[in-house]
């Protein structure tokens, strides 16, 4: 099974505070290789890739960011009208719920995208034989960064 590590990050929803995560990251030469915020009144999660999750994990925490991990499935979506809804329509099919998605971007010469999805833990291995079964190609987190 193709999946992911992604770094869920919380934080207070204030002036400067995603700046700050991004500069420590900068400080320790991390490269962020897609991000994703979400936002309540009072806090906001930032979802990030990074290509290693484990320092960077520690690197967030060590500046007082609370960090918590998780995995992600990377799919290769036709890059054209209609292509994310076939996808979502394979996953509906097999009533898997799509937490939240976002994308990675486009690869050059290939006509697809790629797009993070995030289901319940439980429906990983579900998931995975969907993807499969529907011919759609996940990549491996090195598949990835290699991109």
């Amino acid at each position: 099974m193709n999946t992911v590590r992604q770094l869920s990050v919380f934080l207070e929803n204030r002036s400067g505070r995603l700046a700050e995560v991004f500069n420590k990251l900068a400080e320790e030469q991390i490269n962020v290789r897609a991000m994703c915020v979400a936002d309540t009144s009072e806090f906001g999660i930032l979802r990030l890739i990074v290509p290693d999750t484990k320092r960077s994990a520690a690197v967030l925490r060590d500046a007082g960011f609370a960090v918590g991990e998780s995995q992600v499935f990377a799919a290769e979506v036709p890059d054209k009208p209609g292509g994310m809804a076939g996808v979502l329509k394979v996953l509906a099919e097999d009533a898997i719920n799509v937490e939240y998605a976002y994308a990675y971007g486009p690869v050059e010469g290939t006509g697809k995208a790629v797009i993070l999805f995030r289901v319940p833990d439980e429906i990983l291995e579900t998931t995975a034989k969907a993807f499969a079964n529907a011919n759609i190609r996940t990549l491996s987190e090195q598949e990835l960064m290699s991109l």
